[in-house]
Order: C-alpha cells, then sequence, then structure tokens
C-alpha cells in the first residue's frame, strides 16, 4: 500500500472521519464502519484532505483540464484539492454549481472557471451514483467532458444488484473513478495494527455479505 494511503487512513481515524462499531446507513444495512468526510471541518483538515485527494489524482495519471465540485459537499472538496494540486503540480481552475440557477448579475448556475475540456468530478463517496449522473449532466450541457470521478473512499459494496454504485458509474458513463482509498486498504491497514485487529472480523464478515 502506498504511503500516502496509509497516512490517510491514520489521519481519518485520528479525526474521527474513520470510526468502528455498529452503524445504520441509509441503505438499513448494519455496517461495522462509518466514514464521514464532513468532520474534514478546519482550516487545517481540509487542506491535510486536499493534500491527500492530490497525490491519489497526480498517481491516476488521468489527463484533466478542469476540475468540478458538485454543491454542496464537493464545494470545499474542490477548493482544497486545486490549492493543493497547484502546490505539488500547476494551476488548475475549478468550478462548482448552484443548487439553484442564479437570475442577477451574472446569472447561471455554474461558479468559477469556464467549464471546458476535461473535467473531473471531486465528491466524497459514490453511494447510489445520484450525485455523479447530475453532474456528468451539467458537464455535458455546458459542452465539456466528464473525464472521472475521485473520491475519498470506495466501500467496495454492492448496491441494489451484485455491482458496486461505482461500478455502474464507470460502465455507465465509461469514466473510471478514482478513489484516494478502498475497503480493501483499510483492511489491510488494520492488519498490520494491533490497536485495531479486533475489528476485523465483522468486517471481513460484511465484506463477504456485501462486498464486490
Amino acid at each position: 500500500m502506498q504511503t500516502y494511503k496509509k497516512e490517510f487512513i491514520q489521519y481519518a481515524l485520528d479525526c474521527d472521519v474513520l470510526k468502528f462499531g455498529q452503524f445504520q446507513l441509509k441503505s438499513g444495512r448494519i455496517s461495522p464502519y462509518f466514514f464521514n468526510t464532513g468532520l474534514f471541518n478546519t482550516g487545517a483538515k481540509l487542506e491535510r484532505l486536499g493534500y491527500f485527494y492530490t497525490q491519489a489524482l497526480i498517481e491516476s495519471n488521468m489527463d484533466i483540464d478542469i476540475l468540478y465540485g458538485p454543491a454542496y459537499k464537493g464545494i470545499p472538496l474542490v477548493s482544497t484539492v486545486s490549492i493543493a494540486y497547484a502546490k505539488q503540480k500547476y494551476d488548475i481552475p475549478f468550478v462548482f454549481n448552484r443548487k439553484e440557477a442564479k437570475d442577477h448579475g451574472e446569472g447561471g448556475n455554474l461558479v468559477g472557471s469556464p467549464l471546458v475540456g476535461n473535467a473531473l468530478i471531486i465528491d466524497d463517496v459514490i453511494t447510489a451514483g445520484t450525485s455523479v449522473r447530475e453532474s456528468v449532466e451539467i458537464i455535458r450541457q455546458a459542452g465539456a467532458k466528464p473525464a472521472g470521478v475521485l473520491i475519498a473512499l470506495d466501500r467496495q459494496e454492492k448496491g441494489t444488484n451484485e455491482k458496486s454504485a461505482i461500478q455502474e458509474v464507470e460502465e455507465q458513463f465509461s469514466m473510471p473513478v478514482i478513489s484516494i482509498i478502498s475497503l480493501s486498504d483499510i483492511v489491510k491497514f488494520l492488519e498490520l495494527s494491533p490497536n485495531f485487529q479486533a475489528n476485523l472480523p465483522a468486517i471481513r464478515q460484511y465484506q463477504e455479505k456485501f462486498g464486490v
């Protein structure tokens, strides 16, 4: 596992973003772990988060012209990724959408740089894929190309059928979904961490039942 992945998992634990126990998901499933990016809720935490997103983006070697953040969670995410990417590689434009179109001033439902070229969608997780589908439609309407999605965690979990929401998105839109970490990375991390190994049996059982 790459160093930045290990560092991200440890950082998520330190920030209580990654927790172990029993958590009911929107799907009704009882998960042995929970991942809440909303707890990266200070300037310093958000800056560090941007660094990890950027490491995953650099490793992917994707050809990207602009970063797109879906409102609302994607707004601070796309901002911090753009800042981190400027520090590590080069200055890259970003844009995000409004939930409601503005009917005065510059108008429209987009804020930021012109939405052109290969657009990378920045989000936290993909559950049902609804946010991605809405983002793809907005990007295409602007005349740009949805080139991929970058998220924090791939739960590697079945959706309503045998495929995960991520697999469905990749197939439907013919674009990659990359993540900073996956559940498999969390398992590898726990295997090497004596303080957390007690959580492994429940997670493996969950993987066997719902994993892809």
